[in-house]
């Protein structure tokens, strides 16, 4: 499959796992306008190509991503007024979360991610640092709200942790080690040149996996977030039994018995 060809992000496929890289490394990966209308399409095409099992989500140079690009928010006029009415509507498109994307995807962070790059931590299925990753959250510095991706964030590490990096802003920085204790990440790559070599590695593992399976339950661990405990339980339900009479599930038990890898059907194939 032939990928757009983006001024800001770039694309690629190696083996099952697709790249999408944050490709603004001159300004630390800050996202200006035009980028966050690319990630919409990237998101989209690696997600519609049947060769991609997993998606890793990094960034090229020091810095995965600081956030908004406030460079050009101070300087053209506009500010902040061009996102209000896609954030009044909730319609936005930069992570795999906005575009529905049910195939797993890893966050693979570098340096620094700040302000709105906690986005891509909080909608991540799973997200590993390197051991010089740094975490702030410099919002209320700057003048602006801290909200939806500190909204998601604690879904998945405790409460205090976040409001203490919504509050303290630019004056804190939370390294790779306690972003692990807290359960923010779920590993730490060392030495940090290693991170790409990791998250490939990892995103070739889960890919050995039923695509089907893995989208039915992400879709139903997912939809659990959104729900109380019985409602996501009877939802779940619904994925789990999805499943029941698909290929992939005679294939498993199959290819186990058979001791050979199993061939799984490609995700959206009956």
């Amino acid at each position: 499959m032939n990928y757009s060809t983006f001024d800001h992000l770039e694309t690629y496929r190696d083996g099952p796992v697709g790249w999408l890289v944050n490709d603004r490394p001159d300004v630390r990966n800050a996202m200006n306008n035009a980028m966050r209308d690319e990630f919409a399409v990237a998101w989209s095409e690696l997600d519609a190509d049947p060769d991609v099992r997993v998606i890793v989500h990094t960034g090229n140079g020091r810095d995965f991503q600081t956030g908004v690009d406030v460079g050009e928010i101070a300087g053209d006029g506009v500010g902040m007024e061009r996102y209000r009415q896609s954030m009044e509507d909730f319609d936005v498109h930069f992570t795999s979360w906005h575009q529905g994307v049910w195939k797993p995807v890893i966050t693979a962070v570098n340096g620094i991610c700040c302000g709105g790059g906690f986005h891509w931590v909080a909608d991540a299925d799973i997200v590993i640092a390197a051991s010089d990753a740094q975490f702030f959250d410099p919002h209320v510095s700057v003048g602006q709200v801290v909200a939806i991706e500190a909204i998601a964030l604690m879904k998945k590490m405790p409460v205090e942790a976040v409001m203490r990096m919504a509050f303290m802003g630019k004056y804190e920085r939370m390294g790779a080690e306690r972003a692990h204790e807290l359960g923010m990440i779920s590993e730490i790559v060392d030495p940090p040149e290693e991170l790409r070599a990791r998250a490939q590695d990892l995103g070739e593992t889960i890919a050995k996996n039923s695509p089907a399976a893995m989208a039915a339950t992400k879709k139903a661990l997912w939809g659990a977030l959104e729900m109380g405990l019985t409602d996501a339980c009877k939802a779940g339900a619904g994925h789990l039994v999805s499943m029941w009479g698909h290929p992939d599930q005679d294939e498993g038990p199959r290819a186990f018995a058979e001791k050979r890898d199993p061939e799984w059907q490609p995700l959206g194939d009956t």
